[in-house]
């Protein structure tokens, strides 16, 4: 059984902990019987013992994980059994596997604040990093989020795809790819990059602190608007060479429209500025005739939002005018790094993973919700279980 303390570390609580649990007491003479009476349902469960750390688990099958747990010990001893110390379940039923694991992550730092990154078994995805603490900015793939004068663009799907999509993308910029600190001076040896006219050689004096910062913006403005900074310029100017026949120059501007958008194709779905990244996702709901909205707001998952279909006051009311309501009503948190990198992490694994269930709606704030296509969104995951 794993250890832990009962106490908080001053994370900010999804609070999807409050009021919806099933609890049993266990008793000897009707512990089968009250094993029977258990939903065969998706749930997250804590078995308390009389003394210590409870045991945390998630299962798509409750009444068949606790039969295990807690059922007549067998010849067999390959599996846990806890019927002897458990003195209480406490459970909590989950209408999708986003639920699952948020609440076992918020259980999980909850009750272990010391070794819940253990239990969670949670690989943390990498980001594409500008550092522009230093006085020549220059970038790198990382695993980590921290703080500082430093943007992170993620979470990729893979470390190698974070690699391949910066390697590309300072192609079309003249940016240092060395990770060393500069030290300019006109004697400096340089490298290829340099000689390929794919660095502005700050480190041999060729350019100044000033043109070197600008051409960094470039690349943080590409990043930030997801392209369309070199995007539009070049299709804007192939069109007008187009419009004057210079069809000559036309074709080396949609040339190089074309490496433009071949690196954006290697952007994973989820990458965007860390620290900005909004979407939300939709799930199905335990709750009957509704669905279970998850916000992501600057980096952070949001309280969720139970989200029906009943009729208010007897009266029907668009789902627009009451999902714009649900939006005016949500404040975000502002995460440490350490809290927005594991909420990354958990929107990752979910979002990349061959399982994934409900749909994602990423937009840029809350000012850009996509209300028609989460209209749709809604009414897709809510189609099954209306239908039943």
């Amino acid at each position: 059984m794993a250890g832990g303390a009962e106490s908080g570390i001053g994370y900010n609580s999804l609070e999807m902990i409050a009021g919806d649990s099933t609890k049993l007491e266990i008793a000897a003479a009707d512990l089968d019987a009250t094993l029977e009476s258990v939903p065969e349902r998706p749930a997250v469960l804590l078995v308390w013992p009389g003394e210590g750390a409870p045991y945390l688990a998630r299962t798509s099958v409750l009444r068949r994980r606790l039969k295990r747990l807690l059922g007549a010990r067998g010849a067999s001893t390959r599996f846990l059994n806890l019927r002897a110390v458990a003195r209480r379940v406490e459970y909590w039923l989950t209408g999708s596997r986003l639920e699952s694991s948020l609440l076992f992550y918020e259980l999980a730092v909850r009750h272990f604040p010391e070794s819940y990154p253990k239990l969670l078994m949670l690989r943390l995805p990498h980001y594409f990093k500008v550092i522009l603490s230093n006085p020549f900015p220059r970038t790198q793939v990382t695993g980590r989020l921290g703080g500082g004068r430093s943007l992170y663009f993620g979470p990729f799907r893979t470390r190698a795809s974070a690699e391949l999509f910066a390697s590309q993308a300072l192609d079309l910029f003249q940016v240092r790819r060395c990770q060393e600190d500069l030290e300019p001076s006109p004697g400096h040896p340089g490298c290829i990059y340099g000689e390929m006219n794919l660095c502005l050689r700050p480190c041999q004096q060729a350019v100044g602190v000033g043109e070197y910062a600008s051409e960094v913006a470039r690349l943080v403005r590409f990043m930030v608007s997801e392209g369309r900074s070199l995007e539009e310029p070049l299709a804007a100017s192939r069109d007008r060479l187009s419009e004057e026949l210079d069809f000559e120059a036309a074709a080396r501007q949609h040339k190089q429209l074309e490496k433009v958008q071949q690196v954006l194709r290697l952007r994973d779905d989820l990458v965007r500025e860390a620290g900005s990244l909004c979407g939300v996702a939709v799930t199905a709901s335990v709750a009957a005739g509704a669905v279970e909205l998850w916000f992501v707001l600057g980096g952070g998952w949001q309280a969720p939002v139970r989200f029906g279909f009943e009729a208010v006051e007897g009266k029907t009311v668009s789902l627009d005018h009451r999902l714009r309501e649900v939006v005016a009503g949500l404040r975000p948190r502002k995460l440490p790094a350490r809290e927005r990198q594991e909420h990354l992490a958990l929107l990752a694994r979910w979002y990349y993973s061959s399982w994934r269930d409900g749909e994602w709606l990423p937009f840029n704030g809350l000012e850009s919700v996509p209300y028609r296509k989460l209209v749709r969104a809604i009414s897709r995951v809510a189609a099954p279980a209306l239908e039943s």
